[in-house]
């Protein structure tokens, strides 16, 4: 299911119907929904001068304006990683849930975007999308989604904005290497994990426990959020 949002008045359509221009008051920044409801890419141009580069990684007016709600940004994280590691498929129970807007600062990731919630449309479905420290795209996903990354280089520095606090109680993942899900990680069975992470359930075993959120209770989130 794709996400729609009408324009404002400093945003023009491109050619594709999910794809929007949005001239802010210093930059550019284009704002791509995914073909998971709650997905967003955001990249911005890059200024460069004889000094280095200089750019708006994260700007609310434009992010309120593509997702239809502000970000509230509660934590950040920054995690350092080492080619071939992988990370997730991390989510939180819903509500809160924990929205992620995410940036490589160094290096490259393939990020993948995991649907979760049970009952969606697209229940089971993934989208990978790189993120490198040079074009610095950030990718946003809603409450309810999962999440997961790949190091494809030999060092990678990501960042996170989360919208609520970590709190191990409500965080739960999925195995990366599910091959029900069969995520596109480079290595394969050789990646990098976490015995936290190798030690996940698969999505039908979570399924089965009742562990994940249904798409249901991430729309209502959506709405109360839309609303405040």
């Amino acid at each position: 299911m794709m996400a729609t949002f009408t324009p404002p008045r400093y945003c023009r359509l491109r050619a594709s119907v999910n794809s929007v221009l949005c001239v802010a008051t210093v930059t550019l920044v284009e704002a791509v929904a995914g073909s998971i409801e709650g997905m967003w890419t955001f990249t911005p141009v890059l200024r460069p001068d004889d000094r280095g580069v200089f750019l708006e990684s994260f700007k609310d007016s434009v992010f309120t304006e593509a997702v239809g709600h502000r970000f509230d940004l509660k934590q950040m994280n920054i995690s350092v990683s080492k080619k071939g590691t992988v990370r997730g498929v991390h989510f939180a129970d819903v509500p809160p849930g924990q929205a992620k807007y995410v940036q490589c600062f160094d290096g490259r990731i393939l990020d993948i975007v995991v649907d979760i919630r049970v009952g969606s449309p697209t229940f089971g479905q993934w989208e990978a999308v790189e993120l490198d420290g040079e074009s610095r795209r950030g990718l946003y996903l809603a409450e309810g989604l999962g999440h997961a990354f790949c190091a494809l280089t030999d060092s990678v520095t990501v960042g996170y904005l989360c919208s609520e606090p970590y709190a191990p109680t409500r965080e739960h993942g999925i195995h990366p290497l599910d091959s029900d899900l069969s995520l596109p990680w480079p290595d394969g069975a050789d990646s990098v994990l976490s015995p936290k992470d190798a030690a996940a359930p698969t999505l039908a075993e979570a399924v089965e426990s009742a562990l994940l959120p249904t798409y249901e209770e991430c729309v209502s989130w959506g709405e109360a959020l839309r609303r405040s």
